[in-house]
């Protein structure tokens, strides 16, 4: 279905009919406050939620927490917290005066409380170790956090000394007698993130902790993007339920995460309360009752792009159902209303990120959002705060009611910022794709673009594989900064997208060069046909991860598509690819086993194979922390293109991992790129 033409928001349009439009730059992207956790007072009148601000001398954000309020007469957010430390995780006392957060102003990163009127915070944890991340109980009277120890110590200190004793050890050697030997970007050294305890005293410091998930062989939360929501309280407060996975010597390339229950203050083994299914069990979250346990669950071990299915578990019985059996999306958060009949969660769908609610009786799914994406959410009382963005808006904070309340704004955040900026217009357009399915993709034009003109096109290729480029904000990937350089862009969400139901994105595995490409090919030529201000002979192809193996596969199989290709972080050879990254499931799922047991697989679609019709000039980029994507794959790329004489640069960040996350690095990374299209595209 043909979308209208989406403009900027009302609030900065304003703004921008005062001063001379431009366009978006990525100096502009780098300096965005970015908004995000939200969290509800528990009388729903108000919500705290973070600000990431860069500072751009010291190379790096710095965030802190502000409150608004979600009733009555609009007021402008406040400030909660100023200090030069950054505060982050906010999550409300049970009386709702107080928020606790996490911070490293005391020199490690430990639990605060700041009364939500103002005032000097108060440290709650004074722990040797830092603390990744937090839990109130709903009664507070106890702190759950997760510490990175070594499983033998008997307490935090023990693993404090052996750190210290590790870095003043001369010889830098490890040993290994299992894998993970390296996870995203970091080498293992021997400890695990551990779940624990403590009671808050009566003056609000936390007391002696004790271990919750200390004697299962695994990380809680998982590694390396896990957080607090794979773990809860019961609303009484006494049994947390946690994930994590067994990690023994398959960690690598097993997807087998249980739900555990444990008694909050700790004194018993953690009972696996998912020990039937193989596959992914995480996220559990206890109804306002407590008698009843929503959680998501997979169904094929190894295969970390299936559909999360929504299950219900009768706590006392351990009897489990699925909800919405029949809705083919795949639910992300979730959280219960205040009468426990509805689940509000958020998943993608056809090019956007929305929320949706689930009627627990009837399985019945309704919307709650329109176009743009969801971020963060959070509900107390049915009073729902969450954010959204687009593609031509950074996130702002919004609340609505669970009855289907008009939404509204809370917060203007870099209205100032772009107060002179003109982003470009897009639209979501569908064509038929590969096996005759019908496949959606956006384009965009420059912030500039004017009646009867051509624009040069960057046409940017989603990583994943299983991912999408929808109607979303983002820090990395972003359109608008193709636009504001004078580009049009053209992005598709070829077959193995999420979004679109799980068919679809089950489609891609095994099929990497094949029914991706031909969405591809198809996609870009639909829309030229349909957008003339498109110059199809002034294009480029751009990807990451998934998108960086695709350019390499464009390179020897489209090899007449495009006057230059940008590759960050692709794979070059699948055979290096299968023994060198960390998490071997996923090739192993994406190629129908091991390396070594099915060698045909992982071959039949090799760009390494295909070098030798390689002619289009190249940029290639990789982090030298990327442990998913290894630095080799890109000297390799890079190699081949010197070897054959093709136009071609290598930009290497040694610092950086999978993502371009540090401000200088990301200006760096993005004049690059639009050096190398303006050389071969647009002068």
């Amino acid at each position: 279905m043909k979308l209208r033409l989406l403009m900027l928001g009302a609030a900065v349009a304003a703004s921008s009919a005062i001063a001379a439009p431009r366009g978006f730059t990525v100096e502009d992207l780098v300096n965005l406050e970015r908004v995000g956790s939200p969290a509800v007072s528990p009388d729903a009148s108000r919500v705290v939620y973070t600000v990431r601000r860069t500072d751009l001398a010291k190379n790096k954000g710095h965030t802190s927490l502000w409150i608004a309020g979600l009733h009555g007469a609009a007021a402008a957010p406040t400030m909660l917290t100023t200090h030069d430390s950054s505060s982050t995780d906010p999550e409300w006392s049970p009386s709702g005066d107080a928020v606790y957060f996490l911070s490293s102003r005391s020199g490690s990163s430990q639990v605060w409380r700041q009364a939500a009127g103002g005032g000097e915070p108060v440290q709650v944890t004074n722990l040797p170790l830092d603390v990744d991340n937090f839990r109130l109980s709903p009664t507070g009277e106890r702190i759950a956090f997760s510490v990175a120890v070594f499983r033998d110590c008997a307490d935090l200190a023990c693993t404090r000394e052996r750190m210290d004793a590790q870095a003043k050890n001369k010889a830098s050697g490890r040993v290994y007698d299992r894998l993970f030997v390296r996870h995203w970007d970091a080498w293992r050294d021997g400890r695990n993130a551990v779940l624990f305890s403590a009671p808050l005293e009566a003056n609000g410091r936390a007391g002696a902790p004790v271990s919750l998930s200390g004697s299962l062989d695994g990380d809680v939360p998982s590694k390396p993007f896990g957080d607090r929501e794979e773990y809860r309280f019961s609303p009484d407060g006494k049994t947390v339920v946690f994930s994590a996975r067994i990690a023994g010597k398959t960690e690598a390339w097993s997807t087998n995460f249980d739900l555990y229950s444990v008694p909050a203050a700790g004194g018993a083994a953690p009972r696996n309360l998912t020990p039937d299914n193989p596959a992914w069990d995480t996220k559990g979250v206890f109804a306002p009752d407590g008698r009843t346990l929503a959680y998501l669950a997979m169904a094929r071990p190894g295969f970390e792009a299936d559909r999360y299915q929504i299950m219900l578990m009768d706590v006392a019985s351990g009897k489990k159902r699925k909800l919405a059996a029949h809705w083919d999306r795949s639910a992300g958060a979730l959280q219960w209303s205040a009468d426990g009949k509805t689940l509000v969660v958020d998943a993608e769908d056809v090019g956007q990120h929305r929320l949706f609610a689930i009627d627990v009786a009837s399985g019945k799914v309704a919307p709650l959002t329109g176009q743009g994406a969801i971020g963060a959410f959070d509900m107390r009382r049915d009073t729902i705060a969450y954010t959204h963005a687009s593609l031509n808006s950074p996130a702002q904070l919004y609340t609505t009611a669970l009855q289907g309340a008009t939404p509204r704004q809370l917060t203007s955040h870099n209205a100032d910022k772009l107060a002179d900026v003109r982003f470009g217009q897009f639209e979501q357009f569908s064509f038929k794709g590969a096996k005759g399915d019908t496949v959606y993709g956006y384009v965009m034009q420059p912030w500039n673009a004017t009646p009867g003109a051509r624009y040069p096109i960057a046409f940017l290729v989603h990583g994943g594989p299983q991912g999408s480029f929808g109607n979303a904000w983002s820090y990395r990937w972003n359109p608008q900064v193709y636009a504001g350089a004078g580009y049009a862009t053209v992005f598709i969400d070829f077959h193995g997208s999420t979004g679109y139901g799980q068919k679809f994105t089950d489609s891609i595995s095994g099929d990497w060069g094949g029914a991706p490409l031909v969405d591809l090919q198809k996609g870009l030529e639909a829309a030229v046909k349909k957008y003339p201000w498109l110059d199809r002979g002034r294009s480029c192809a751009l990807g990451a991860s998934y998108g960086g193996y695709m350019v390499n596969w464009i390179a020897g199989n489209w090899p007449d598509g495009f006057k230059c290709l940008v590759n960050h972080a692709g794979v070059f050879d699948t055979r290096g690819m299968a023994y060198s990254t960390e998490e071997q499931w996923f090739t192993d799922w994406e190629s129908g086993g091991p390396y070594f047991a099915v060698p045909q697989q992982h071959e039949r679609f090799n760009p390494v194979h295909h070098v030798n019709q390689w002619k289009t000039p190249m940029l290639v980029i990789q982090g030298e922390l990327d442990f998913r994507i290894p630095t080799a794959q890109a000297l390799s790329t890079f190699t081949a293109l010197q070897r054959r004489g093709i136009d071609s640069k290598l930009l290497v960040f040694p610092d950086e991992n999978h993502w371009v996350l540090k401000p200088a690095n990301s200006l760096l990374w993005h004049r690059t790129v639009i050096d190398w299209l303006d050389q071969h595209v647009k002068r």
